[in-house]
């Protein structure tokens, strides 16, 4: 079967997405009655408000009939389980090859959350994995264990607590059944999302030095006039505010294996003269958004954004095995795979880096999470300053979210995932304490935030 077009949405939607089983039932029904006929616009008017807002028609549109020619009609469904409390997966048979589709439905029985995707069958675990981290604190092993055991071979956990003026390594590795403990906080993955903090820490570095200012519009680094004269400021890249859409509507999602690599100048360009529409007021996040502002960085002073993060981040706090780039890492490099075990190749990026290209280790993260607590760092201080309010539980400052732990303690946290690798990360200033997860496997960030949250919390009691 010829290579599907991957498509996924993900929104963070702090609501309760179960309802009952038929709801699911009649979404899913409703859902493969209009697509085989075609009526695209009744499936949008399915949508949550949250959802029409992050996707509108036209976008759902075009990957409805795209998705039509590549894998045809559907012509059977089949509930296999839900999947970490939020969504029913269905073994959907086209009429070219079959495809999961993952759907969420929200108090209304709107759907909020969907995904298309190819199918890959669950591997059954015949026996629990053994928990064999007896070198590492009973609390802090248990943690861990907890939030790993059903990770596929081969794979990774690299932790860093940093608390009492000392960081501790947590490293573990699954191997034939069993999560064993593994020095590997100098081995490299890739950050995904987290990088956006990094860009936001350049753009605060340029506006500490008086290059740049916050409010000022980003157009007059480019020779040409964006669509309907839109204005955008770096502000508003930084904090999510600018009602980009999440991904650029001429981005080829067909290559799922490294879906941001061929998006270059020339992609942008366009986007940016005859496709860019503002959607939404408020806060809506947005690859699109960080990925610009990087690029952006770059051509304000009259450089690439990979240089300018190399001097102004990198170099500034001597973090020497972080990345821009994946080739040439050796073994230093822990190879991505995907939640069945199998590996996957790295992603790259190029005037979108900015959005999650950064490879590193939790040695170096954790370098960049001690550099927060200088109260003197005003440039990382300008980072974490609230800066705009999303709902009562969060705020974003430029790249940071901003959170209260279950002790009603501020912190700032970003997490990040790509193709082979999850990622998540928290810093509170005030106690000098942070934890850092890397690891190379995919679609597990639920868990990953779990267990970052939950080793802050550890870190508040000790």
């Amino acid at each position: 079967m010829k290579k599907l077009l991957f498509f996924l949405i993900l929104l963070m939607i702090n609501s309760n997405l179960f309802a009952q089983t038929e709801n699911y039932t009649t979404a899913i029904g409703q859902f493969q009655e209009n697509y085989n006929a075609g009526k695209y616009d009744d499936i949008f008017n399915t949508f949550s408000p949250e959802m029409k807002k992050a996707f509108p028609l036209v976008n759902i549109k075009q990957f409805l009939a795209d998705l039509k020619t590549r894998a045809g009609a559907i012509k059977s469904k089949q509930f296999i389980t839900y999947q970490q409390g939020s969504f029913a997966v269905y073994k959907t048979q086209f009429e070219k090859g079959v495809l999961a589709i993952n759907i969420a439905v929200d108090s209304q029985n709107k759907i909020n959350r969907i995904s298309i995707k190819p199918y890959e069958e669950t591997k059954e675990h015949q026996t629990k994995a053994i928990n064999a981290l007896t070198t590492y604190p009973k609390e802090i092993a248990e943690i861990i264990y907890s939030k790993s055991q059903d990770i596929p071979d081969n794979a990774q956990f690299s932790v860093a607590i940093i608390q009492n003026n000392k960081t501790n390594y947590y490293g573990m590795i699954k191997e034939n059944g069993m999560i064993k403990p593994i020095e590997n906080q100098n081995k490299i993955f890739e950050i995904g999302s987290i990088t956006k903090v990094f860009t936001s820490s350049v753009l605060a570095s340029l506006v500490e030095n008086h290059t740049i200012k916050l409010t000022d519009h980003i157009n007059s680094y480019y020779s040409f006039p964006f669509k309907n004269n839109i204005k955008i400021n770096f502000e508003s890249l930084a904090n999510q505010t600018s009602g980009l859409p999440r991904l650029p509507t001429n981005l080829d999602l067909s290559d799922e294996v490294n879906p941001y690599k061929n998006y270059q100048q020339k992609e942008l360009e366009e986007y940016l003269k005859d496709l860019l529409t503002i959607e939404t007021k408020g806060y809506s996040y947005s690859n699109l958004g960080t990925g610009l502002l990087g690029y952006t960085l770059g051509l304000s002073q009259k450089t690439t954004f990979q240089k300018l993060l190399q001097k102004t981040v990198f170099d500034k706090y001597k973090m020497t095995n972080s990345f821009t780039i994946s080739e040439n890492l050796g073994t230093r490099l822990v190879k991505g795979l995907k939640k069945n075990g199998e590996t996957t190749s790295n992603w790259d990026f190029d005037v979108l880096f900015g959005a999650g290209g950064i490879l590193s280790t939790t040695e170096d993260l954790a370098k960049f999470a001690i550099a927060q607590f200088d109260p003197a760092n005003k440039e990382l201080a300008l980072t974490r300053k609230p800066d705009f309010t999303i709902d009562e539980a969060m705020k974003i400052g430029l790249g940071w979210h901003i959170l209260k732990s279950k002790g009603g303690k501020e912190f700032v946290w970003h997490n990040g995932g790509t193709g082979g690798y999850s990622s998540s990360m928290a810093v509170n200033t005030n106690d000098k304490t942070a934890v850092i997860i890397l690891t190379n496997v995919s679609e597990i960030n639920a868990s990953v935030d779990k267990l970052c949250f939950e080793l802050l919390d550890y870190t508040e009691k000790k």
